[in-house]
């Protein structure tokens, strides 16, 4: 087997004792030391056993018939350390024997040489093991000879290297008594005669190191060593240490999920459990010890100090609970990762790694802290056996307390563990089977853990809950002072010292990168209501008047102001959550996150073999192989997720079995069961490893070339994609001009608005012209001069001349539109305003104190309405609704001799004018109304929200432009914004009345992006293939491809997006196909066929024979519900490939001829195939029975008015005809009918099935320039074609009557052409346009 093999189980065994002359010089000199304590010894390494031991090459060279001894002394070893002993050479019979470990061969490889000068000796080393700190480690107190025999202790290891990777190490310290040869006496049958004097011990240290944090299963395992060694003859020590090793060796890994391994180490049964994710590491030890150990205040106070990275040591008499208790807090702050030096366990000889500069976590012995506290200040100790957290910091600083919503949340979630063992066996009776026992045991605290974990991820998540409102995404940026300000006063101080930490740094990398981990899952899933609104309406944001309902009935209680609204779990305290800790009783919290368990499956491996022999080691795989592939054929076709974890089990296990088509074979099977666990980096090492005869082999199999084209693609992808640890930037003002490009960034950043069109408009409005390029520009004396003097013109050498932002008007534009919204924050409406406005409504705008028509008050801005704040006793006055405004307009109010300006606004619902003596305001609240009334109008006629999302941001921009140049351009400036109420002027609003009674609503799956993308595809699942309906999923849904590999689903009960987007590749999503409840597949032009899960919103499944671009999937309905299920999918060059649903193998697969086929569907048993050239009527074997060429051109030829093809319809021109394709089809059996589009021409052919020479029918379409989709809706033909309107390029949808071969409706609704159509039960059509409109239309059908 090859050196670079993946590890098992176990890296390395060390021994650890005392050396044999030292040994002898302490007896020699015993009867001088009798009245004196015995000195400590220096412990010393004897022993190293590591993987591999065995070899094929070995096997080779011994006789195959000899297996005793059952093991080669000829070992690959991965580096090697020489040491040096000096020592006289000396008989055997002269040696000391501590414990029967050979001294002369303690690495079992035989000393080089034999002199009196010295011997030196092969000290085999596993690679990233340093040995030099280990025998310390392994005794941290030291080793001491005793005249008593100690019980077996363990303490627990964990090793880091330069780069971060960690391993650990289990640890037991055994005692044997020590026997000298003194005069008289003789070694004989492996013993010492015992001489007369006092009886010693020495303690043996046997160190077990592995790359996975398996504490209990190690300790279990160096549990069943120790019964060997205490009755196993002093000369076979080294072989019975060497064999356990070896066994351990051949244990596998199991995959993350929720396989389990089980080996027999007799007497007991060693338990493996699985990571849960891959982005965790395995649970193999009490979640609930530091629970017993402190209270739950003091919980938050150490997590509060690892979050902070303070100098933090652990403290403790008992050296095992120093890493337990330690890696526990580990695992309470994932996601999060400790980047620091992380050392549990420092022996006395490391107290000096203390002194360091730098943030660590550490921990010691009780015996040390006092010499700690003299060398060392700022520590947080952490005294586990006392239950304290303490500072030795001489400032007498303390730590910031955990945010408050977070903390009250936390402390009531531990109130409802259970962490007393004995009141659930109490009603047990007592157990004979020590298995059976530690079985019962281990499934308890298999749950509490699972508890545990749940209760500190949620206090992550609660901390940081609103970090991604304040992240740009596309420039990688991070707003820390905005989310500071947005904080509660008396939490600032923890966020202050949290932002500025290497562990939150990787955690905002993370954030940017949009990972789906723990987090971001428990994140979405607990999102209110209303941040999920504010979320899809891209909206600035405000309060809401439920959260002013909520400051004012409980001021002094109110959370942050977004933060309280984050945490649904939050209620008020009931009289039972004020059961103790030490209470019995479980406590059940309302809204308490339960997450759903899945079942847990063990694998038993055989029985370990003589593991020193290479034959029966491979028997041993073989055997174990043959298991999984048994398991497997046990198991449904739907259980895919344990179906993927025995593939990647045996495919592991035949990797190391030197099986390595096999293993490539299984690994290949993960794209069709769970990718989220494929082994990339497993595979490429694989890959490389690949012999000459093996590659050749694996390329007469195409599925193997497959994936070693992929592994290969992958890595130079990985090599080309950006760092994604590139550094995270903090948003920060500008200091030099800002050109359009630049803007355009800075504004992103900011988060104040991500669209591009209305950030080049805010470009153009403060850079109105105020000075002349020959003016130049000569300083800025004043803040007011330099917001007035907004633009300035640079000499570029070009005949036009460069606008620029100065960064002082950028800064006055930032701070005002960050006061306005901390203003809006503050905005106290009474009780009885509150009930007059809707709860999802916001004060966007408040004007300062004027006298209206309807008294004196201040005016205020809401989404839906204006209405009047009344000074005095307040009060509510209504003065309109956007909808329902007639007219607006500034006049003059006499007042003296002067004549103050006034705003009039006229309501259909009132016959009086609503007047108001805005005076200096007047300006800006008439565009600012204008504004709203035409966002309002338009949403209204195009019943698209967005646009009333959209003027309500180009009025709040208004705002903030008048109040930073402050100058008289102010208003001609902020004009440049008003973008709905300049489109009213220049393009008539009203829609045609047949679209308007149509057209039921429009969304925009572009929503959270800085331009809108096109929509490719459409598809409507029914409400049974959603989740339950307790999670938000049972509704309907309606399924968008983006471009770029983007998948957004929406509530179709309520059209609202749901919160996390799939991603599925990077290319172009080209068809998609609702197949069952599990499997919603998709279609890219990468050649992938992509399985998204609608249950978890997870594409982690992949079909990939196809070689080409896959452009179009059908299924086939069931003849009997005990038929297979059966689906179909075409790439672009004419593949056809028949699937197996249930078990995603390929039952059938042919090639056509024909020019780019496009598409497939299945009726009455034949296959119809839609190509550029051609529609082919296909058998299910792939012989065409039938072919429909392009239709002969009409005549007279009309002329064409086509623009260019769309991107996914150009190719060669067809060979019949130099200007038309076939674009889509549809087949009616009742009427045995065949509809045909083409790309490029303005007609519907009808064709009889019986005669397909030629359509009978040709139905033509006005406007039209060529059609793209079709679909059948109940006796209509639905028809999305490119179209022109006004000479304008538009996109159109047709309503074709099927009885009568008429046009009934012609629909206009979207600003590029329609390219995706589906059907919502019959009741609803969905149409989705290209980039330039981005958007999905809901029709209502008639």
């Amino acid at each position: 087997m090859a050196d670079n093999l993946p590890s098992g189980l176990v890296e390395a065994c060390v021994v650890v004792g005392a050396a044999g002359d030292k040994l002898k010089q302490l007896l020699q000199a015993l009867p001088q030391t009798r009245d004196r304590e015995l000195p400590l010894l220096e412990p010393e390494v004897l022993q190293v056993h590591a993987p591999p031991f065995v070899s094929k090459d070995s096997a080779k060279d011994s006789p195959a018939h000899v297996h005793a001894p059952a093991f080669s002394r000829i070992q690959k070893r991965r580096s090697f350390i020489k040491k040096k002993r000096e020592r006289a050479a000396t008989p055997p019979a002269d040696s000391v024997k501590g414990n029967g470990v050979p001294s002369a061969s303690a690495t079992g490889t035989a000393p080089t040489t034999s002199t009196a000068a010295g011997a030196t000796e092969d000290v085999s080393v596993p690679k990233d093991i340093d040995l030099i700190a280990l025998p310390q480690l392994c005794f941290p107190g030291g080793l001491q000879i005793s005249e008593e025999c100690k019980e077996d202790s363990y303490h627990f290891l964990v090793f880091t290297d330069v780069f971060g990777n960690r391993t650990h190490g289990v640890v037991v310290q055994y005692h044997r008594h020590v026997q000298a040869c003194q005069d008289g006496h003789a070694y004989q049958n492996g013993h010492w005669t015992s001489p007369k004097g006092p009886r010693l011990y020495t303690a043996y240290g046997i160190c077990v190191i592995s790359k996975y944090p398996y504490y209990n299963a190690l300790r279990d395992c160096l549990s069943c060593l120790l019964m060997q060694l205490r009755t196993c003859r002093m000369s076979d020590f080294e072989e019975r240490v060497k064999e356990f090793t070896a066994k351990l060796a051949l244990v596998p890994i199991p995959p993350p999920g929720q396989l389990h391994v089980v080996f027999c180490l007799r007497p007991l049964q060693i338990f493996l459990p699985s990571r849960e994710d891959k982005e965790r590491p395995a649970v193999d030890l009490d979640l609930h010890l530091p629970f017993l150990c402190f209270r739950p205040q003091q919980l938050l106070e150490i997590i509060t100090s690892i979050l902070t990275e303070q100098r933090v040591v652990f403290v403790s008499s008992d050296w095992a609970r120093l890493t337990l208790v330690a890696e526990c807090f580990m695992r309470f702050i994932h996601p999060l990762h400790w980047q620091h030096p992380f050392v549990p366990v420092l022996s006395r000889q490391m107290l000096d790694f203390l002194m360091a500069p730098t943030s660590y976590l550490m921990g010691c012995h009780v015996h040390h802290i006092e010499d700690v506290l003299a060398e060392t200040d700022d520590l947080i100790l952490i005294h586990i056996d006392e239950g304290t957290v303490s500072s030795s910091s001489t400032d007498n600083s303390s730590l910031p307390e955990t945010p408050w919503a977070a903390r009250e949340c936390f402390l009531r979630r531990v109130e409802g563990l259970q962490m007393h063992y004995d009141l659930e066996v109490c009603r047990l009776g007592a157990g004979t089977d020590v298995n059976d026992l530690r079985a019962q045991r281990r499934k308890w605290q298999h749950k509490l853990n699972t508890q545990v974990q749940r209760i500190t991820l949620e206090l992550i998540v609660n901390i940081f809950r609103d970090v991604h409102d304040h992240l740009n995404y596309e420039h990688r940026v991070f707003n820390s002072e905005e989310f500071l300000k947005s904080r509660e006063p008396a939490d600032q101080t923890f966020y202050q010292k949290v932002l500025d930490t290497h562990i939150f740094h990787s955690f905002l990398r993370d954030r940017l990168n949009q990972k789906m981990d723990a987090f971001s899952r428990l994140e979405l899933k607990t999102r209110s209501e209303t941040h999920k609104l504010r979320t899809m309406m891209d909206a600035p944001r405000r309060p809401n008047m439920q959260e002013m309902a909520r400051k004012c009935h409980s001021p002094e209680k109110r959370l942050s102001k977004r933060l309280g609204m984050s945490l649904p779990n939050l209620a008020e305290r009931s009289p039972m959550d004020t059961v103790r800790k030490t209470s019995l009783k479980k406590v059940h919290l309302k809204g308490e996150l339960k997450a759903p368990q899945r079942p847990i499956k063990i694998f038993r491996l055989p029985e370990f073999p003589p593991p020193l022999s290479y034959s029966y080691v491979q028997n041993y795989y073989t055997d174990m192989i043959g298991q999984l592939g048994k398991a497997m054929t046990c198991l449904c076709p739907e259980d895919s997720s344990l179906l993927a974890r025995y593939h990647y089990l045996r495919g592991f296990v035949s990797y190391v079995a030197g099986k390595r088509l096999e293993a490539l074979s299984d690994f290949q099977n993960l794209y069709k069961t769970d990718t989220d666990i494929f082994p990339a980096e497993l595979v490429r090492a694989l890959v490389d490893s690949l012999a000459p005869e093996e590659r050749v082999a694996a390329d007469r199999r195409p599925e193997l070339t497959r994936l070693i084209s992929r592994a290969k693609r992958d890595q130079e992808g990985e090599r080309a994609r950006p760092d994604p640890f590139a550094t995270i930037k903090k948003f920060q003002l500008p200091r030099t001009h800002l050109q359009r490009e630049d803007f355009v960034r800075r504004i992103q950043e900011s988060g104040i608005v991500k669209d591009l069109s209305t950030i080049h408009r805010l470009f153009d409005a403060l850079t109105v012209e105020t000075c002349k390029a020959g003016l130049g520009w000569h300083g800025v004396e004043s803040a007011v001069k330099a917001s007035s003097q907004s633009i300035f013109y640079v000499d570029s050498g070009l005949d036009g001349q460069q606008k620029q932002v100065d960064p002082e008007v950028f800064r006055f534009f930032y701070t005002i539109w960050k006061e306005t919204e901390a203003e809006a924050q503050d905005v106290d409406l009474p009780t009885a305003v509150l009930e007059h406005l809707e709860t999802n409504e916001c004060v966007y705008k408040l004007s300062s104190s004027v006298k209206t028509s309807h008294g004196v008050g201040k005016i205020a801005m809401t989404q839906r309405r204006l209405f009047l704040l009344t000074e005095g006793r307040p009060g509510y006055v209504e003065i309109t609704k956007f909808r329902d405004i007639e007219e607006v307009r500034i006049s003059s109010a006499p007042f003296l001799i002067l004549r103050i300006p006034s705003l009039k606004i006229k309501s259909s619902l009132r016959k009086e004018m609503f007047e108001a003596n805005l005076k200096s305001e007047c300006d800006l609240w008439n565009l600012m109304v204008k504004e709203m009334w035409a966002g309002r109008k338009m949403a209204d006629e195009h019943k698209d929200p967005q646009y009333m999302q959209q003027a309500l941001t180009n009025a709040l921009l208004m705002d903030a432009v008048v109040g930073c140049l402050q100058s008289q351009k102010a208003i001609y400036a902020a004009s440049k914004l008003a973008y709905f109420d300049r489109m009213k002027l220049e393009v008539p609003m009203m829609v045609p009345k047949t679209t308007a009674e149509t057209l039921k609503h429009k969304i925009n799956p572009s929503l959270d992006l800085t331009s809108p993308q096109a929509v490719d595809v459409l598809l409507y699942t029914p409400g049974q293939l959603g989740v339950s309906g307790a999670d938000g999923g049972g509704n309907p849904k309606l399924w968008c491809a983006l471009s770029d590999g983007k998948v957004v689903a929406f509530d179709a009960a309520s059209w609202s997006m749901q919160q996390n987007s799939v991603q599925v590749g990077s290319s172009r999503l080209t068809c998609l196909l609702g197949v069952n409840q599990q499997q919603l597949w998709i279609g890219s032009q990468d050649s992938v066929i992509y399985i998204i899960n609608p249950r978890s919103m997870s594409c982690n499944k992949q079909l990939t024979e196809h070689r080409s671009e896959v452009t179009g999937l059908a299924l086939e309905e069931r003849a009997d519900k005990y038929s297979h299920l059966v689906a179909y999918s075409c790439s672009a060059e004419g593949t056809v490939i028949v699937w197996d649903v249930s078990t995603l193998q390929v039952r059938k697969h042919f090639r056509l001829s024909c020019d780019r086929l496009q598409s497939v569907q299945v009726h009455n048993g034949w296959l119809w195939c839609c190509a550029r050239d051609s529609i082919l009527e296909v058998r299910r074997n792939g012989t065409v029975q039938r072919r429909v060429s392009l239709p002969p051109q009409r005549s007279p030829q009309l002329p064409q008015r086509s623009p260019s093809p769309s991107p996914s319809l150009s190719s060669s021109p067809s060979p019949v005809s130099s200007h038309s394709a076939y674009s889509c089809f549809l087949l009616f059996d009742e009427t045995e009918q065949l509809w045909t589009g083409c790309a490029d021409t303005d007609e519907l052919c009808v064709w009889h099935c019986r005669d397909l020479t030629k359509p009978f029918h040709r139905i033509q379409l006005q406007d039209c320039a060529g059609v793209l989709c079709m679909i059948k809706v109940k006796n209509q033909i639905w028809v999305g074609c490119r179209g022109r309107s006004a000479g304008q390029a538009r996109g159109k949808i047709y309503v074709v009557d099927t009885e009568r071969h008429l046009v009934e409706k012609e629909l206009a609704a979207h600003g590029d052409r329609v390219q995706a159509l589906c059907s919502a039960e019959d009741r609803y059509v969905l149409s989705g346009a290209a980039q330039e409109d981005g958007k999905v239309a809901i029709w209502k059908v008639e």
